[in-house]
């Protein structure tokens, strides 16, 4: 099939690449011309009217850009491009209220809009995209050859008992989750999901960590190899997992990680999921602590920890003690 992609960053220029490998035809365009030039293979285009004329209809866009302004102004320019019968595909982090309030717009004009949940990464050209696609049953049934590609397939991993009469794709690493949304709904979900197993790995390999800590009494010291934890951890653990394996990979490189500052961004997907949890009223703990953890992250102490502190010493007499690695660091500045 062929298909447009606007937003050929790591992710955007692997898609066309996967999708090229296995014979399908794309026409990239990016911001920046030397991102086009790095997808060898591609027809360029210049801008998105070059896009849509290089199209043969009906047309399919695949936007991979970063969640926000800079997706919704290009979505908005090809509605205003593209035809009845196209169909526009955002790939991206987006909230999926956008998604609807998008498929209402560009219906009204005869245009299909696909949201679809991707995960993989930078990894994705050779292992494949997990997806979730919401949109048009029809729609997603017609671009199934691009789903289908860019999925990871069946593997090697053991089929599940009992799933013979369930949808096929999933199997594959895809699957249709609903109408206009509901994609990158479950892509929200998922990413709030990754926040709390990440933050439990940090919290764990950190108290591994710690335990040669002076403050322990001698003979409960432990040196532990944090880097071989997670190595022999992938091997027929219980939390063996892909994050499990990117954490040993990160910890071969460097143990004692001194070239990372520690502070930890967001992207959207794990507020989102705690404002949907708030408005469910369901009970989500790990993921709102996770959430809070990387806001924490973001400064050595905050103003309420200061205020923790002065309480302390009020009702207490409790004189902040500094550990030995905090005072080198404060002494360093």
């Amino acid at each position: 099939m062929q298909i447009g992609i606007v937003g050929l960053g790591r992710m955007g220029a692997n898609i066309g690449r996967r999708l090229m490998k296995y014979g399908h035809s794309v026409v990239g365009y990016d911001a920046s011309p030397d991102m086009v030039k790095a997808v060898e293979g591609a027809t360029a285009a210049s801008s998105l009217e070059d896009v849509v004329a290089k199209l043969d209809a009906p047309r399919t866009v695949w936007v991979m850009l970063p969640s926000g302004k800079i997706t919704e102004e290009t979505i908005a320019a090809l509605g205003s491009l593209l035809a009845k019968g196209d169909t526009i595909i955002d790939g991206g982090n987006t909230f999926f209220k956008d998604d609807i309030r998008r498929a209402k717009e560009l219906a009204k004009k005869g245009i299909n809009y696909i949201d679809v949940g991707t995960s993989g990464g930078v990894w994705g050209l050779d292992r494949g995209y997990c997806m979730m696609i919401g949109g048009d049953t029809a729609q997603v049934q017609r671009l199934d050859p691009i789903f289908k590609t860019l999925a990871p397939g069946a593997g090697d991993i053991a089929k599940t008992p009992n799933r013979d009469k369930n949808d096929p794709r999933v199997t594959e690493g895809y699957m249709h989750a609903g109408p206009a949304g509901a994609g990158h709904f479950v892509k929200m979900v998922h990413n709030g999901i990754e926040y709390g197993l990440m933050q439990a790995y940090a919290e764990g390999f950190d108290i591994m960590r710690g335990r040669n800590s002076e403050k322990l009494p001698e003979d409960e010291r432990f040196d532990i190899n944090v880097s071989d934890v997670a190595e022999v951890w992938r091997r027929g653990s219980v939390v063996a997992s892909w994050l499990l394996d990117l954490t040993a990979i990160a910890l071969s490189k460097s143990e004692k990680l001194d070239e990372f500052t520690g502070k930890v961004e967001d992207s959207g997907e794990g507020r989102w999921t705690v404002q949907a949890a708030v408005d469910e009223a369901v009970a989500a703990p790990v993921i709102t602590a996770a959430l809070f953890s990387r806001f924490r992250s973001r400064s050595d102490n905050t103003f309420g920890e200061k205020l923790l502190s002065a309480m302390r010493k009020e009702f207490g007499g409790h004189i902040e003690s500094v550990v030995p690695e905090r005072k080198a660091r404060d002494e360093d500045k």
